[in-house]
């Protein structure tokens, strides 16, 4: 049963093994969702279609909102319905299921109806031009306005069912929509196939997310009897009293994604004063850096239900222990690509491009900003964990430091003192500072928790 396979995995396995339970799968699929990523640039990559492949680029900043509005709701929800178990309370679980579900929908829709209405000023203040714009929009409507609602409510249901013990169903949906767009976009992009172009990217991306949604939808039927995470409308006349909880959690997640928009946006800006190489190679550093920062959001996601549970139960040791393995692991990986990464740019960088200058730029680049990958792969699960126990504040300023309060104000200060890759040196630092402050937020909550502890002994 459901029910007996969260506290099997929560409670009564070893924590390594409970921890590897929970990440792997979640990895597994961030792994997937990036390669499907990569999938749609290649493919369009191969037309040699310089618009076709700007579409996908200006689109980007939008498609990255469709996860902020998943994860107000997605971790939110999941946080709390993990919490809910760890006070074996079912009944809680089951009606914060049905509202973070319900949420998500109205919430997905409105931002597609949003995006649809106001689509012309969006996309040309992301970068279309009057000569691109119908194939920017083309792509747009099927990855935004028809696919997103699909796209919000497939990592939404994977945060829900995860945080009731079901981490391998989870990385099943989410990663049987990326194996489908992968498979389907040779098929519709290519001209001796279905030759749509970059729309035919866009399609098999709405396709994939609609598949996993209809996954996740059949396997909450077919374990309606047993399963903890419920979807049924009878439990929204609870919503005023768990959406206030589930929106604050949330939000820091939200956030993070939503300002991650603009802070990429203003480094664009600020490295387009210069050679358009260097625009280029900005671009393949952000591709190359997305394995360690999937591979964290893996780890983080994963950790999220554990940490609650044991937060909720009172089994803090148990829950310290788990973050520790869970850091240790995210902290190794993005060590691991460092290294690579620092041995063998240029090399990894002309798998995108043989152009020199922009191998150069982009080697240069990748040297400095992989030096932000440990101080992130651990900012993530903290970040997580701070939502998971509850410590709405503690997420919030961490986000906000690693994005968007910090980083704008220094790519001015770094640009002037060291033009261009000056502001390569912003992401290094700001999350340098994060992680710092992190730690203080984390010491202060252990030394509350020793003292209640303690008071009760």
């Amino acid at each position: 049963m459901e029910k007996n396979n969260s506290i099997l995995v929560f409670e009564k396995l070893p924590v390594r093994q409970a921890v590897c339970r929970q990440i792997i799968p979640a990895i597994a699929s961030q792994m997937i969702a990036l390669l499907y990523n990569l999938a749609d640039t290649y493919f369009v990559g191969i037309l040699n279609a310089p618009a076709q492949t700007a579409a996908i680029t200006i689109v980007y900043s939008s498609f990255v909102m469709l996860t902020a509005v998943s994860n107000l709701f997605g971790v939110g929800g999941a946080s709390m319905i993990a919490q809910a178990l760890g006070s074996k309370n079912v009944t809680d679980a089951k009606r914060i299921a049905s509202v973070s579900f319900w949420g998500g929908v109205v919430s997905s829709v409105l931002f597609s109806g949003l995006f649809f209405g106001f689509a012309r000023p969006i996309l040309t203040l992301c970068g279309a031009t009057a000569d691109i714009y119908p194939i920017v929009f083309d792509y747009a409507k099927w990855v935004i306005v028809i696919g997103g609602p699909f796209t919000i409510l497939n990592t939404l249901l994977a945060n829900l069912v995860r945080a009731q013990g079901s981490a391998v169903h989870a990385s099943v949906g989410v990663s049987m929509g990326g194996i489908l767009n992968i498979i389907l976009d040779p098929f519709l992009v290519l001209p001796q196939f279905a030759g749509l172009g970059v729309v035919g990217a866009g399609v098999a991306t709405a396709l994939s997310n609609m598949a996993a949604v209809v996954y996740f939808l059949v396997y909450l039927l077919l374990r309606r009897k047993t399963a903890i995470v419920s979807i049924h409308p009878r439990h929204l006349c609870y919503t005023l009293k768990y959406i206030k909880g589930i929106l604050a959690i949330g939000f820091p997640s939200a956030l993070q994604n939503a300002l991650t928009v603009v802070s990429i946006a203003a480094q664009s800006r600020f490295v387009s004063k210069y050679a358009t190489e260097a625009v280029a190679g900005l671009g393949i550093v952000k591709k190359l850096d997305q394995l360690p920062l999937y591979f964290s959001i893996g780890v983080s996601n994963g950790l999220l239900p554990l940490l609650a549970y044991h937060h909720a139960n009172g089994n803090h040791t148990r829950r310290q222990r788990a973050f520790r393995f869970g850091c240790f692991v995210s902290l190794g990986f993005s060590l691991l690509c460092l290294v690579v990464y620092e041995l063998f740019s240029p090399q990894l960088s002309a798998l995108f491009i043989k152009d020199t200058a922009t191998v150069q730029y982009s080697a240069a680049f990748l040297r400095i900003m992989v030096l932000a990958m440990p101080m992130m792969s651990v900012c993530y699960p903290m970040i997580i964990q701070f939502q998971a126990i509850g410590q709405v504040k503690a997420a919030l300023v961490t986000s906000v430091l690693r994005k968007g309060l910090l980083d704008i104000p220094l790519l001015f200060i770094l640009d002037a003192v060291l033009p261009l890759y000056g502001c390569m040196i912003v992401q290094p630092v700001v999350d340098t500072i994060s992680l710092i402050v992190a730690v203080g937020f984390y010491r202060k909550i252990q030394r509350r928790q020793n003292r209640q502890q303690n008071a009760v002994v």
